[in-house]
């Protein structure tokens, strides 16, 4: 049956299918947006595809149960996700106070999702419906299968398998786990006995069933003891790969919480066909008279190119989430999505971006992924690109050719990060050019994160040379091409090993490039990352070697104030770190008029 409305989130849209009770229900703490950048959208579309029946039930008032009975009971199982955020990320600043507006909610409006939302909706479910299955996935699941640091709760929780009481728990990338659990079960198979799905995190009283795994510190360990913390986050960060990566173990009292080795990553052509997968490509209409849904309009003309990150940005969660191997789309798949796309009523002729977790890793490939994995001991960008890696540039170059040719189409920007360090040298002059030339929008996002060496290399980024070498690069093609371009950079305040010694330095360095940023990351340790280990002990979980913390939210606030001098609510701050650091007498530097005294 061909795809042309929503998938069902009322009894009503049940009854127009002629529908009596659904296969799956999935519930996810985003608004529902039909779009292939929306996890339970992909998700929905990827199982009806296979011949299920799915439902949506999204942003249910947690207070009550009535919207978790909106659609019944499912024949197999409910599908939890708390959105394409931690519930507590989406909710909470880095200094723990509430955000504003929610992007991922009908006019950005807040307090749509609870928080750990995961927990929250798992428990509804569980109550109102005793003995359904229930399966919990998305990032905060996915970055809390293990016993973790959280860091709203200051403390180590344990895995969020047990908090939520669910069957099963689908790390990752989430198509072929939800696809296979679906299908066993309508083959008639108990959830309690799926203990062989890759790519997924179960609970059990034995683990005789298991023949080869890695027991890591149990949960009471790693809470008591923040050395025991780092050496089972490394013996787990070790195994998070799907070829090479073993079954890992973690003790929870008397229970054992289980994760099964990574998924198998998706091949060009199982993620091309992902991608066919027909979408409305629009928010549900119930949010029209909302003013839609803020954080769509961002991808609404986009398209993924790829999946994966090989860079392991230690603060980053992606290479633990969508792993470091990249799995990129045809070229074929890329351009017919935009011939789509420019076939929509409201297209007005520009594509937003091309590209994925870094754009120009789009067909970058080692003959190492297939077969053996990514290698253990050595990263692939780190200290610089590793020989075996081989950029995809040359495709990247060919596809953007043939996608500027597709009619309707007047400009495609890239907007998603580059890796700037992949921009230099002999074989990013092209790329580099080509993208200046037709694919900038007048600005290039690009993340240095910092300008010191030493938090440069706890980050697991290059040192700022290659950046100033990039940066080089872009001035000159630009002044080539005659064209007024810039760079938007991104940096992040408060990293492990950043104090305001670090904070005066990145300071002077922008004041002299006369560089203003508005946008400032305050660093939040996400669970189940490097930075987040490392901020937890203070210590590098690798080498074991003591790291500086700033953990007061007055100094976090004032390394940022001394990022952002140019705002006048900032003075005090600037001042009192200048003062603290003994640096009193650069405050001229900072503020030209009467008051720097004050």
């Amino acid at each position: 049956m061909p795809i042309t409305d929503f998938l069902p989130i009322s009894r009503s849209d049940l009854e127009k299918r002629g529908w009596k009770a659904l296969d799956v229900i999935l519930i996810t703490g985003d608004a529902y947006v039909d779009h292939p950048s929306y996890g339970a959208a992909l998700l929905g579309r990827m199982l009806e595809s296979a011949g299920f029946k799915v439902g949506i039930i999204a942003q249910p008032d947690w207070r009550t149960t009535r919207d978790f009975l909106a659609l019944g009971r499912p024949r197999l199982f409910f599908g939890i996700t708390a959105g394409n955020l931690d519930s507590m990320v989406a909710n909470y600043t880095a200094n723990k106070k509430l955000r504003r507006t929610d992007d991922y909610s009908p006019g950005g409006k807040i307090g749509l999702r609870p928080d750990r939302a995961t927990i929250v909706y798992a428990s509804r479910v569980k109550e109102v419906f005793k003995g359904a299955p229930v399966v919990i996935g998305g990032i905060e699941a996915s970055l809390r299968r293990i016993a973790h640091y959280d860091y709203w709760d200051n403390d180590v929780r344990r895995s969020i398998l047990l908090d939520s009481k669910a069957d099963m728990l689908v790390y990752g990338m989430a198509e072929k786990q939800i696809l296979e659990i679906a299908n066993r079960l309508s083959a008639g198979e108990n959830i309690g006995n799926l203990d062989d799905i890759k790519g997924t995190t179960i609970a059990r009283s034995d683990i005789n069933f298991l023949k080869d795994y890695i027991g890591i510190h149990s949960f009471e360990e790693v809470k008591e003891d923040k050395g025991k913390f780092n050496k089972a986050f490394i013996d787990f960060y070790n195994e998070q790969d799907p070829y090479r990566g073993r079954t890992v173990v973690q003790k929870h009292a008397n229970r054992f919480v289980v994760q099964l080795p990574p998924a198998m990553p998706l091949g060009t052509g199982e993620l091309s066909r992902l991608s066919a997968l027909k979408f409305m490509r629009a928010w549900h209409p119930i949010y029209d008279k909302q003013g839609g849904v803020p954080g769509f309009e961002a991808v609404r003309f986009s398209v993924i190119s790829h999946r994966g990150c090989s860079a392991e940005c230690n603060f980053c969660s992606l290479s633990v989430h969508q792993g470091r191997i990249i799995q990129s789309r045809s070229a074929e798949s890329v351009l017919k999505e935009i011939e789509d796309i420019a076939g929509q009523k409201y297209f007005r002729g520009t594509i937003t971006d091309i590209g994925g977790p870094t754009a120009n890793l789009y067909k970058a490939a080692c003959e190492r992924w297939t077969g053996q994995g990514a290698c253990k001991d050595k990263n692939c960008l780190m200290p610089s690109k590793c020989q075996n890696l081989k950029l995809g540039y040359a495709e990247t170059l060919a596809l953007w050719e043939r996608a500027r040719r597709i009619p309707g189409v007047k400009h495609i920007f890239i907007g998603s990060g580059m890796r700037y360090d992949l921009l230099t040298g002999k074989y990013g002059q092209e790329y580099l050019t080509t993208l200046c030339k037709y694919h900038v929008s007048g600005y290039l996002k690009v993340a240095p994160e910092h300008i010191s060496d030493p938090v440069l290399k706890l980050m697991n980024k290059t040192g700022i040379k290659s950046y100033e070498d990039f940066e080089n690069s872009f001035a000159y093609i630009n002044k080539k091409l005659n064209k007024k371009q810039f760079l938007v950079n991104y940096f992040i305040s408060a990293h492990p090993g950043a104090g305001l010694n670090e904070a005066l330095t990145l300071s002077l360095h922008l004041m002299k490039k006369g560089l203003h940023p508005e946008q400032i990351q305050d660093y939040i340790p996400l669970p189940l990352t490097v930075s987040g280990a490392m901020y937890y002990t203070e210590s590098d979980p690798f080498t074991g070697k003591r790291v500086y913390v700033a953990k007061t939210f007055k100094e976090r606030k004032m390394q940022r104030a001394l990022l952002q001098y140019k705002n006048p609510s900032n003075r005090a701050l600037v001042l009192e770190a200048l003062k603290k650091l003994g640096q009193y007498e650069k405050r001229s530097l900072f503020f030209k008029d009467k008051q720097q005294e004050r």
